[in-house]
């Protein structure tokens, strides 16, 4: 992503609110999509209107996001994880993925079974708002964590980096109105709606840039 800071457009949703019901809501999604998403990129343009930040490929930015002021972390990776996640769900979602990734996948977990255990945990346990995580690191493993607010594995102030490939928001706002403070069922129901292939072509994406 060679963007500038100021040249970043709010993306467009690419199904209906209601595309991926039962597992989540439509009101859910338009709220999340339209208010917190909206705002985060909003504040995010405010904050950077007028300053060298401006002028910053937006991707730079996160990964020296230890430079810039809290305002411009929290915005940022507001807008860069709500673009990521919503390309990551589908109508059509759920089941398992396959080739490279699912190799890399059992090679790392011994199974889908056990990733897919290991990411409802980072997800569930994660204290507070935040995300979790499926990366590429630079040495081309993967690895699962989570993140606190709107952090995210580019930027310079996480203890594990990479590549997101895969990301799951688990603040209140993404879930609350269906299920309330039952975190867990949102974090099954999710499994009804990734989008296998793109994580798939994220995780290609990722090995050619290594």
């Amino acid at each position: 992503m060679s963007t500038l800071v100021k040249d970043l457009s709010f993306p467009e949703l690419g199904y209906s609110y209601s595309a991926l019901e039962p597992h989540i809501d439509a009101m859910t999604m338009e709220i999340h999509y339209t208010r917190h998403h909206k705002a985060y990129y909003d504040n995010l343009q405010n904050a950077v209107k007028g300053t060298e930040m401006a002028d910053v490929p937006f991707l730079e930015l996160l990964k020296n996001i230890s430079r810039y002021p809290m305002a411009v972390r929290n915005n940022g990776g507001g807008h860069f994880n709500h673009e990521l996640f919503w390309t990551l769900l589908s109508s059509n979602g759920g089941g398992m993925p396959q080739g490279a990734l699912l190799d890399a996948i059992v090679k790392k977990y011994n199974s889908f079974d056990e990733f897919k255990e290991k990411f409802s945990d980072a997800a569930k346990t994660r204290f507070g708002s935040g995300w979790a995580w499926l990366m590429v690191k630079s040495d081309g493993s993967l690895a699962i964590s989570s993140t606190p607010n709107q952090d995210n594995p580019y930027m310079d102030v996480v203890e594990c980096r990479g590549i997101p490939v895969m990301g799951l928001d688990v603040w209140e706002h993404a879930y609350y109105l269906k299920y309330q403070n039952k975190r867990p069922d949102y974090v099954a129901a999710y499994w009804n709606v990734i989008d296998w292939k793109q994580v798939e072509k994220y995780y290609s994406d990722a090995i050619k840039s290594l």
